[in-house]
């Protein structure tokens, strides 16, 4: 492939990068994967000609996953470390990784072994036409179906669905983000699968590519069907924070203020009934309804109130990271 210029990968009013590619990968219990899918990171990254930097997060891993990763980068400056005081989890790993990386193009990648290092020229050639982010599809999955393929599956329909941004698989770790996208942006629980669509409706421009997805080298999965669940109450969360950050009191207060005269509705219609002879107040659940619509209505009206003395304080607030660093590495 012909060297890209890094150029190509900066936004409009974006100063040059020193380095063109920082490639991501949160590490945990990967020793007996990391030698090779280094080499072959290596050998790819080389051959396209330009600038890089390799970023490994350290995310406490229990075997001689960190003992591997200080050799490695005892002989090679473009391989650098972030090693976390104990387990945070792999979004916190990969905010940590992001926010350290210098290049114009980010990549994260799994540390297993089963994304394929030889696809990130065809993210870099998506990236230089345009393209703000770049998703990985994969489309010919080697894991199992019930436990991971299929609540994949479920999971990507309904994230499309409710996010109104169709790509068919939010749950590939490979993507490439313009630096400028993805630098800035805070990542909790497993919300590093929304940013694609926080870029979209951000108005970037995101694009998708088939990639070679292998069957795991060694060692077991980290991740089961109980995290498709953990995916949709994110989902809930990064909705609300991308809509009503800056306004809480149009979400609560919106539905407090429904709730109030759904209420209001109850106990006159049910005074009404009383009044005209037609039914007793005992002898309808009216009452009951309108008692219940008011206090969840007032409740989420002051709730409004407190979000949005709570929102203020988040933007006064220092800038605290999810994550703890016990060391860096050639940084």
């Amino acid at each position: 492939m012909d060297k890209l210029s890094s150029k190509n990968y900066l936004a409009d009013g974006q100063t040059d990068s020193a380095t063109d590619v920082s490639i991501i990968l949160p590490i945990h219990n990967e020793a007996e994967n990391i030698n090779l899918l280094y080499q072959e990171t290596k050998d790819v990254l080389n051959a396209l000609g330009e600038s890089y930097e390799i970023i490994c997060v350290e995310d406490g891993s229990q075997d001689s996953s960190l003992e591997i990763l200080k050799k490695l980068s005892s002989f090679d400056t473009s391989l650098k470390v972030i090693v976390f005081k104990h387990n945070f989890g792999q979004t916190a790993a990969l905010s940590a990784g992001i926010s350290a990386a210098q290049g114009a193009v980010i990549i994260p990648m799994d540390a297993d072994g089963q994304n394929d290092p030889r696809d990130i020229p065809h993210f870099l050639e998506k990236i230089a036409a345009g393209a703000s982010v770049v998703s990985g599809w994969r489309k010919h999955r080697r894991d199992k179906l019930f436990s991971r393929v299929i609540p994949s599956k479920i999971a990507n329909w309904l994230i499309g669905f409710i996010t109104g941004v169709k790509i068919h698989d939010y749950g590939c770790t490979m993507k490439a983000y313009r630096r400028e996208i993805i630098q800035g942006v805070s990542l909790y629980g497993e919300m590093h699968r929304f940013i694609a669509a926080y870029a979209a409706w951000h108005g970037g421009r995101v694009e998708e590519i088939v990639v070679n997805h292998r069957p795991r080298g060694s060692g077991q999965t980290h991740y089961g069907i109980s995290r498709t669940f953990k995916v949709l109450l994110d989902l809930v969360v990064i909705i609300f924070l991308s809509k009503y950050i800056n306004r809480p009191m149009h979400f609560f207060g919106g539905i407090g203020f429904i709730s109030f005269f759904l209420g209001l509705a109850a106990g006159t219609a049910s005074v009404a009934l009383k009044l005209f002879h037609i039914r007793d107040l005992v002898a309808t659940p009216l009452p009951t309804f309108s008692a219940l619509l008011l206090i969840v209505g007032i409740q989420l009206i002051v709730l409004g109130i407190i979000a949005e003395m709570i929102m203020r304080v988040y933007y006064e607030a220092q800038d605290k990271k999810p994550y703890q660093i016990k060391a860096k590495i050639n940084f």
